[in-house]
């Protein structure tokens, strides 16, 4: 049941699929078999078609909804691009990757536009900080088109957080500046595709590159000393100091995950969404099992 998991995945985020679009993002062995998969959840009832989408409910707003929010990323894409052009002139940013609903094709008015950022090893915490503090004092801390939550450092890209959520994230990331980094990245997490072996592969010829500013020049020549080791290891300790009296309500184990704050990587997400996906998800397993008695395998955050 490769197509139902894929349909019932993305419609968490109430985004009905096409035939195509699932079949990416399954593991079927064919077009053939996700045809014939979807013919029968059409005829068992527990999948709807309006026109060519598929989805869990009959809901022709969800339609709309979508094809709203496919026009609306369009819009935008113009505007993320330019950001994430003056992301990369900052110091020690290696590469930048449009993520998030954006990077789906979906963005609507209470969206915001996400980043994925490589930083240069050992200064991921100086670039983050520089980050924030221009978008804290030029953005008046808006996030809506700087959303900038996950950083790793380019000498350890491994992903350790491999299940259905992270795998989509992946596969989905647009590739917009740092082609050397962002391909050592994907050499090195080859294992999204054994989630959806039918995804086309990223086409690494159309990332640009930019040149740094005086000023990142200036200020890398700064902290390319030892300073620069202390100053980043003081960056990191302040922030998940700052993160664990903010963010206190969230149990060990999810705010290692949710807010994970290393020498190689920074994430900030404090609202946990991969968990609260995955949960989702097994939740509508269940519901599918006592309703239709299906039995479907669970996935694991």
């Amino acid at each position: 049941m490769t197509a139902l998991k894929t349909i019932l995945y993305f419609s968490i985020f109430k985004y009905p699929l096409t035939k195509a679009e699932i079949y990416k993002f399954s593991n079927a062995s064919s077009e053939k078999a996700i045809n014939t998969e979807i013919d029968i959840l059409l005829k068992k009832g527990i999948i709807f078609k309006i026109e060519d989408f598929f989805m869990c409910e009959n809901n022709r707003s969800l339609l709309t909804r979508r094809l709203k929010g496919n026009e609306m990323a369009k819009k935008v894409m113009p505007k993320a691009f330019k950001v994430s052009k003056l992301i990369a002139k900052f110091p020690y940013v290696e590469s930048v990757c449009l993520s998030g609903s954006l990077s789906k094709g979906y963005y609507d008015s209470n969206g915001d536009i996400d980043f994925f950022i490589i930083t240069k090893p050992g200064r991921l915490w100086i670039s983050r900080t520089l980050l924030i503090l221009y978008k804290k004092i030029f953005l008046l801390n808006s996030r809506k088109y700087f959303c900038i939550n996950y950083f790793i450092s380019s000498d350890y890209l491994h992903i350790p957080e491999q299940n259905r959520f992270t795998a989509t994230e992946m596969v989905t990331l647009i590739p917009v500046y740092g082609k050397k980094a962002f391909t050592s990245f994907m050499q090195e997490n080859t294992w999204p595709y054994e989630y959806f072996p039918n995804f086309p592969s990223f086409d690494t010829s159309i990332i640009n590159e930019t040149k740094k500013s005086w000023l990142s020049v200036f200020i890398e020549k700064i902290f390319n000393t030892p300073i620069g080791n202390a100053v980043d290891s003081f960056l990191r300790k302040i922030t998940l100091k700052k993160w664990h009296l903010k963010f206190s309500d969230l149990e060990s184990e999810d705010f290692k995950i949710a807010m994970k704050s290393t020498k190689h990587v920074s994430k900030h997400h404090p609202q946990n969404f991969q968990r609260k996906v995955i949960d989702r998800l097994n939740e509508d397993y269940d519901k599918l099992k006592q309703l239709h008695n299906l039995e479907l395998l669970q996935d694991y955050a």
